[in-house]
């Protein structure tokens, strides 16, 4: 099973969206764990590698599952805040903060809308 871990960015009522070119989609920071990491600190990296932020997870908002080349992949998702500036970088070209209404419309997959519902 693959194993990764994100955040769900959220400041004033907003939640950080990052693009990458590799798959041309709108999600959430995210990556695979490394050997020996906790869930929660691979998600600390990753939105750091993806978006420069240092941000502290939280209480976990939510699990997604799926097949990725007909491997099971597992991701968590941990609450964050900020008062930081995001950039780009990595894997990411595009990093943009959006509503929840605005997010529910530019995430490219179902399971990252789900996600957003529980912010509500």
């Amino acid at each position: 099973m693959i194993r990764a871990a994100g955040g769900l960015v959220v400041r004033d009522g907003e939640v950080l969206l990052v693009h990458r070119p590799r798959y041309d989609d709108w999600t959430f920071p995210k990556g695979k764990l490394e050997a020996g990491e906790s869930w929660e600190d691979a998600a600390r990296r990753e939105v750091e590698e993806e978006t420069g932020l240092d941000c502290d997870p939280r209480a976990e908002v939510g699990r997604t599952s799926y097949e990725v080349r007909g491997e099971p992949k597992e991701v968590r998702y941990y609450r964050m805040a900020t008062d930081g500036e995001p950039r780009a970088q990595n894997e990411v070209d595009a990093v943009r903060w959006a509503s929840l209404d605005e997010a529910a419309e530019l995430l490219t997959y179902g399971y990252d809308r789900e996600l957003v519902k529980r912010l509500r």
